[in-house]
């Protein structure tokens, strides 16, 4: 048998943290995470939560249950299927008969549902310190059974970080977006996409003329025209850092007259939208992601870095047979390392 020790290779993991680790009210940032994972049911997992944050369960149905009692706020714990959910909280029908047969058949896609549809935890926004609470509960999680997308072809299950910005003013966000552009393809290689999200499409790219024009040093647009810009090229949920929770808690009119999608809901945090979910495999951790993420938090609050990279990326994107010759990727790799004067 594996000792403590090998079973729990995090026990004592302190999360790094990002340079800017205030928000303009003074306040220490936080981020909000979402795990899918296919194995122990909504109950087992929402368990292992309320053990895990010292909280209890409130059963809303089958399908939804919250862990209250964390001073960070709620976690959710919820069968990632909208109609099963819907279903969980409908009052039963009048008769027997009609009670027997929406049962029945409520019983028959849940068993389908629960071999291929994720179970999912919501944290709240956790102070950044707490991502170590976060790579306990994975261990646990994997402990009991859980599994990640590698586990089945047909298992294309993710993982999302929301993590609040140092500043809501355009220029802090804008700063954001363009170090994301700049290591997008650095991420993705890293994150390596599983086939079955390949094959999805788990988030279309950015269009590239969208790209081009935010990682021009020069534009550094006032928050209207930022979120227009945005819009008009980007007005889905489908991006791997999609801005609407963002755009839509800053300026919800001007986002509604774009999109009236209800999922979308208001946060002042970016959510970027990992592909992979590897939670069975035991070096995979919350560290991982987390990690790369820090250097895009590193990259946005490095001015001049930032304006350097930039102008590299824009003479790269402007070479018409980049791709046969060069690999940005690995172009990156130079940037995070030599030149980032590491």
């Amino acid at each position: 048998m594996e000792d403590d020790e090998n079973r729990h290779p995090f026990r004592d993991w302190e999360p790094p943290l990002p340079p800017a680790r205030e928000t303009a009210t003074g306040e220490a940032r936080r981020v909000g995470v979402e795990l899918e994972m296919i194995g122990p049911g909504v109950s087992d997992v929402s368990a292992i939560v309320a053990d895990q944050v010292g909280g209890r369960c409130e059963k809303k149905s089958p399908y939804e249950h919250i862990v209250h009692g964390d001073e960070a706020g709620e976690w959710r714990v919820e069968l990632d299927w909208e109609y099963l959910k819907r279903k969980g909280r409908e009052e039963a029908p009048d008769t027997d008969l009609a009670a027997f047969v929406d049962e029945t058949a409520e019983r028959l896609v849940r068993a389908g549902a629960e071999t291929i549809v994720p179970v999912e935890v919501i944290s709240p926004p956790l102070p950044m310190r707490r991502l170590a609470d976060l790579q306990s509960l994975i261990v646990r999680l994997r402990d009991a059974g859980a599994r990640g997308t590698g586990a089945g072809i047909s298992y294309a299950f993710g993982l999302q970080l929301n993590p609040e910005l140092p500043s809501l003013d355009a220029r802090t966000i804008a700063s954001y977006l363009k170090a994301f552009f700049c290591l997008y393809e650095w991420l993705e290689k890293r994150s390596a996409p599983d086939f079955t999200r390949k094959l999805t499409r788990f988030t279309a790219p950015f269009p590239a003329a969208y790209v081009r024009k935010t990682i021009d040093p020069e534009y550094w647009p006032p928050q209207d025209r930022l979120i227009d810009d945005y819009l008009a090229d980007n007005p889905t949920r489908n991006r791997a850092l999609d801005m609407l929770p963002l755009f839509l808690h800053l300026d919800e009119a001007r986002v509604r007259a774009v999109v009236e999608d209800p999922r979308v809901k208001p946060r002042p945090t970016l959510h970027y939208r990992l592909p992979n979910c590897e939670i069975d495999e035991p070096g995979w951790g919350i560290h991982i992601p987390w990690g790369d993420w820090l250097k895009v938090e590193r990259l946005a609050t490095d001015r001049d870095r930032l304006e350097r990279i930039c102008r590299a990326y824009a003479r790269w994107l402007d070479k018409p047979m980049r791709h046969l010759f060069e690999n940005w990727a690995r172009e990156v790799e130079s940037w995070l390392g030599e030149k980032a004067g590491r």
